[in-house]
Formats: C-alpha cells, sequence, structure tokens
C-alpha cells in the first residue's frame, strides 16, 4: 500500500486527435510542479498519478494549480485482493458519519466480481464496521471512489483544480502588469487558457518606490505559481511621464501615457515572442476606458490586444482574486505609475483624429527606443 495523488483532466478530452499532443504537456506541467517535492508522475488509463511525495498536502496545493487539470483525490493504491480492498475502505471511512456511497469501477475484466457486485460487497463491509454511516445512492454526504485498473484505487475526497488548458498550449501574450486588483486577474484568464504570459511592469522613480515594485513582483510571483515560471520586465518609465506632463494638453495625459505603455509593451513583446498584449481594463470603469478611449490606445499597437475583464464589473473582479490568491497584495497601499500625473479633467470622449498633435511636441520613436534599451528583466516562480 502506498499514498498517491489521482489526478483527473477536464477540457482535454475534448482535443480528439490533438489529445496526445496536449497529454505530453500537462503531464510535463505535472512533473514541473512537483519536481521540487521529488514526486513521480506517470500516466495511465485516462489519469495522472503522483506517488513518492512526503507532504502529501502541499502536493494538492501545488498539483490542483496546474492549468488543464479538472479535480485531484488523495488515494491509496493497494493490490487487488478483495479483502485487502475491504479493509482499505473500512478504514477510510471510520472518521465519517451519515450517508455514503461507494462507487465501483472495474477497468480490469478479469477481476472476479463486476462493477456493482464490488461497490456492494464494499458497501456492506462498511456498515457492519462503521454504525454511524447509511447508504443514500441518490445524495450521499460521502461517496468513496475504489477503481480496479492495474493496481486498486480508492480515494474518498474530491478536490477541484483549476481547469482550463494546458499552459503552453495557446501560445505566448504579454500581460501589462499593475500593481492593481485588475491586471493579475486579466493574466490568470488568459493563462488558463493554456497561453504562457510574461509580465511588463512600468515603474516611475523617485514617483514610485522600491514598496510598489516589490508589490508587483510578489504579484508576479502568485500568478507564476499557476504557470511554472514568468518573465517580469521592468520598464523605466520617469522620462516619458515628464515628457508627456510638460508638452501634452493635460486632460490627455492618461489617454498618452498609456499609448506609450503600448507601444513599449508591443516592442518588449515581440522580444518575447508574443503574439498578443493582454490588459486588465473594464470598459468604462474609468476615464482612459471608455469606447472611444481604448479604440485610441489600441491604434498605436498592431498585435491583437486581449481585454478578458471588459465586461465585468469590479465586484466579480476582486472575487477571482480572492480565488486565485492576488487580492491581498493587490490591495496594498502602494502607488503605481498609473497614479502620476493624474489630470484633473481627464477626457473621456477623446477623438482619434486629434491624438497625433496631441503627441506632436513629444519625439515618440525615441523615448519608446529608450525605454526598451532599458528594461530590465527578471524571472519569478
Amino acid at each position: 500500500m502506498r499514498k498517491v495523488l489521482l489526478v483527473r483532466y477536464g477540457e482535454v478530452f475534448l482535443k480528439g486527435a490533438n489529445r496526445p499532443h496536449f497529454l505530453k504537456i500537462l503531464t510535463d506541467n505535472v512533473k514541473r510542479a512537483v519536481k521540487p517535492m521529488g514526486g513521480h508522475v506517470w500516466m495511465s488509463d485516462s489519469h495522472i498519478y503522483v506517488s513518492d511525495v512526503e507532504d502529501m498536502d502541499e502536493c494538492v496545493r501545488r498539483v490542483r494549480k496546474v492549468f488543464g487539470l479538472y479535480s485531484v483525490s488523495p488515494a491509496i493504491e493497494c493490490e487487488k485482493d478483495l479483502d485487502e480492498i475491504a479493509q482499505h475502505c473500512v478504514e477510510m471511512m471510520k472518521p465519517y458519519s451519515g450517508t455514503f456511497k461507494v462507487f465501483g469501477k472495474r477497468s480490469d475484466k478479469k477481476f472476479p466480481m463486476n462493477s456493482l457486485e464490488f461497490a456492494a460487497e464494499l458497501g456492506g463491509r462498511i456498515l457492519d464496521a462503521n454504525p454511524n454511516l447509511t447508504v443514500d445512492i441518490h445524495k450521499p454526504q460521502h461517496k468513496l471512489h475504489v477503481e480496479v485498473r492495474d493496481k486498486c484505487y480508492i480515494c474518498c475526497e474530491e478536490i477541484m483544480a483549476v481547469g482550463g488548458l494546458p499552459m503552453g498550449t495557446g501560445g505566448r501574450a504579454a500581460l501589462l502588469l499593475s500593481g492593481g486588483i485588475d491586471s493579475p486577474v486579466a493574466g490568470y484568464n488568459l493563462m488558463k487558457r493554456g497561453v504562457r504570459c510574461c509580465a511588463i511592469h512600468f515603474q516611475s522613480p523617485p514617483y514610485t518606490g522600491e514598496l510598489a515594485r516589490d508589490k508587483v513582483m510578489q504579484l508576479a510571483k502568485e500568478l507564476a505559481e499557476y504557470s511554472g515560471g514568468m518573465r517580469v520586465y521592468l520598464v523605466p518609465f520617469t522620462k516619458c511621464q515628464l515628457e508627456i506632463h510638460e508638452k501634452c494638453p493635460e486632460g490627455l495625459g492618461t489617454l498618452i501615457t498609456r499609448r506609450f505603455m503600448m507601444r513599449i509593451a508591443q516592442e518588449i513583446a515581440r522580444q518575447y515572442e508574443a503574439q498578443a498584449l493582454i490588459t486588465g481594463e473594464s470598459l468604462g470603469q474609468v476615464a482612459s476606458q471608455t469606447m472611444e478611449a481604448l479604440c485610441c490606445t489600441d491604434a498605436v499597437v498592431d498585435m491583437p490586444v486581449f481585454r478578458p475583464l471588459i465586461g465585468m464589473d469590479k465586484t466579480e473582479i476582486m472575487e477571482i482574486a480572492r480565488n486565485i490568491g492576488t487580492y491581498e497584495t493587490s490591495i496594498l497601499p502602494y502607488e503605481d505609475c498609473c497614479t502620476v500625473f493624474t489630470p484633473r479633467h481627464p477626457v473621456t470622449r477623446p477623438k482619434l483624429d486629434t491624438m497625433p498633435k496631441a503627441e506632436s511636441k513629444l519625439d515618440v520613436e525615441a523615448l519608446v527606443r529608450e525605454a526598451v534599451e532599458n528594461t530590465q528583466m527578471e524571472i519569478v516562480y
């Protein structure tokens, strides 16, 4: 007998002829997640298994964050001997009271009992040993799964995983990561679709300090737990903001700032071989996120801009942030560069054809080039 983690995958089942490719990437991602624990990972009969880990709770925490997985279950692996199986089932159900049901599955057709007979026999032995349990086949409080494959696997707890598609199957994108609540959630949503992301953060010292930078790096680390690592590009943005503040119409300052961010992000994204940009914008949330403003920012780049939060309200975004573990970091009170030189009366309905004139006093290419050339890159895990 040994303890194993039974891992179930979800949407990958729908991939048809491409399924082996997705499963290989998914299995490799599980191996990467448990590598620090020295775990052994293998696939058999439409399941992934993890064994040889001392801390099963930590293994569960790591594996359930692997995109592409539906659920995980701490399980016992034992020989295909009915008495031994029954003994483990009885021990596993000892702490429980209320109603239960045994779900028996016999993939090995050489096993002498069929699935229904197998489940009934185990259920009877559990009832004899635990008077606090009764059988309910329709809505049981506790579900005991017993599967006979190459070995027998027994589990009574199913822990939901993050779902989605395996990381690395959806291409690459660059996430504009601020220190707020929205952008980490936007990145998570695209990562969930198999997109491998780098993060691009704009910093404006001395207006933004080390605490703000540390906050963003922590957010990147929290996202990296789902992806197995993440590159973070730190862009020096002070000069751009000062030039915009001094030479451009005040009401368009935030919008022009966003346009520069998009230009710089696109250049860095190309270095990362990304095919798209990701932002955390939600329609109408602030002045720079109106329909007209978004059209003005998109006009300066020629790669797709994904906005997975565009139709969500703040309450929905905050709930996801709590669920993925970024909320508490995001609300730390350290300002990012988006709050520097905020205009008193920002234009909310800008005209696209007026933007070249508004930026005419700036050497756009030189400012973008200097920012990109002085960008620093770090990798977080």
